[in-house]
């Protein structure tokens, strides 16, 4: 028993090579910008004006040891900030059309060139540097050393995305909504982390004659296809250790893989609730609604990896465990439709599986809204999922 979700959203990383302004005066805006790159499909208008942190790992020279550390950094401080142009400088098309460039519209402003000069802040003495710290914001490393208590010399490389630093919050005039960034698909992740707390806490290990697990991936957001993402091997490889530490079907493939066709994963992602100034996007007889209960995802054309068999065990559980009534997502014939983990995880395993999720609107956004009681109704289905899976599965007739 699984239920699998992904860590990633879309984001803006920085660059390789951070340093973006090339004039120390900071040219004709006297700013400081950082080169940013796009990561997944984002609502990148929803990044204009709003106070950026940054935030992922260092590799530091320690040279007492020798070593190349690691080192996590969040600076949870609007440092960055994309402004948008005035209205009085934009055509009437250019304010009709709201068209971002990815590359030109959406490099952040780290600082001024004025400011940097009053205080000394870089002497920009390239005479000592390597050609990777050449390349790199000056002012932006010399942050990165301050906060981690070391010298700029010693920052070797990094990995850097910007984040919204404004907090989640309770919206609605019965504080029914949840407002925070990165919904989609933290929100499945930690409501997978609580289900399986919760299941061992509530003795259900020890009753259990099945594995409940849960796997978090990267990548979801730009194909899966990744060391880290769900199209990696580590679902089988996780698999094929159990049954070797519990000395199952060690020396058998037919048992790995009698255990690969008895398992299920809930592909959990998050799902389109209908938006009310929008509502013709959604399938009129599919449109989930938010603090409505968990949605099944399903496509004809394999989009989801929900089939009948899942879909029914999904339905079945809910049931029994005194929640909603089980909510229902497709596509209109003449809309795309995206996908998510599912799918991925059941070509690479053969494994059944199930795309689900809580409802909620503004995906991709840089701040998504979902309903209060859906983190209940998504908590106690998975923990429903992790004790009466096997019961419901094995009165499906083969």
């Amino acid at each position: 028993k699984i239920i699998g979700s992904h860590t990633d959203s879309p984001n803006l990383k920085v660059k390789p090579y951070s340093k973006r302004t090339t004039a120390k005066n900071g040219g004709a805006s006297g700013a400081i910008q950082l080169g940013v790159e796009c990561y997944g499909g984002g609502l990148w208008h929803t990044w204009f004006d709003r106070d950026l942190g940054i935030s992922g790992r260092v590799f530091v020279n320690d040279k007492e040891t020798g070593t190349i550390r690691q080192k996590m950094i969040k600076i949870d401080r609007p440092i960055l900030r994309i402004p948008n142009l005035a209205i009085h400088l934009q055509t009437a098309k250019e304010r009709e059309a709201f068209a971002v460039n990815k590359e030109d519209d959406l490099s952040p402003i780290l600082a001024m060139a004025v400011k940097d000069s009053l205080t000394g802040g870089s002497t920009d003495d390239d005479s000592t540097k390597d050609e990777w710290q050449k390349k790199q914001e000056p002012l932006l490393v010399q942050m990165l050393a301050a906060e981690l208590g070391v010298e700029t010399e010693d920052i070797l490389d990094f990995e850097l995305n910007l984040f919204d630093v404004q907090t989640a919050s309770l919206g609605g005039l019965h504080s029914e909504f949840v407002h925070s960034a990165r919904l989609d698909n933290l929100a499945s992740c930690f409501l997978s982390l609580r289900g399986l707390i919760d299941h061992v806490k509530g003795g259900g290990v020890q009753n259990d004659e099945d594995i409940s697990m849960i796997a978090m991936f990267d990548h979801e957001e730009v194909g899966s296809s990744s060391a880290t993402g769900a199209g990696s091997p580590i679902i089988g490889e996780a698999v094929k250790r159990i049954n070797h530490a519990l000395g199952a079907g060690a020396d058998s493939p037919i048992l790995y893989d009698r255990a690969i066709q008895r398992s299920l994963v809930l592909s959990v992602d998050q799902a389109h609730a209908v938006h009310p100034n929008y509502a013709s996007k959604h399938e009129k007889n599919h449109g989930p609604v938010m603090n409505g209960g968990m949605v099944i995802k399903r496509n004809a054309n394999q989009r989801y990896a929900t089939n009948g068999v899942t879909g029914l065990i999904i339905r079945q559980l809910a049931k029994n465990a005194g929640l909603p009534p089980i909510q229902e997502f497709v596509v209109r014939n003449d809309c795309g439709c995206g996908s998510t983990i599912g799918p991925v995880i059941s070509t690479a395993t053969g494994m059944r599986a199930i795309d689900m999720g809580c409802p909620q609107l503004s995906m991709h956004s840089i701040r998504e809204t979902m309903g209060v009681k859906d983190f209940t109704h998504g908590l106690a289905l998975f923990k429903a999922f992790f004790s009466d899976f096997s019961a419901i599965d094995s009165k499906i007739e083969e």
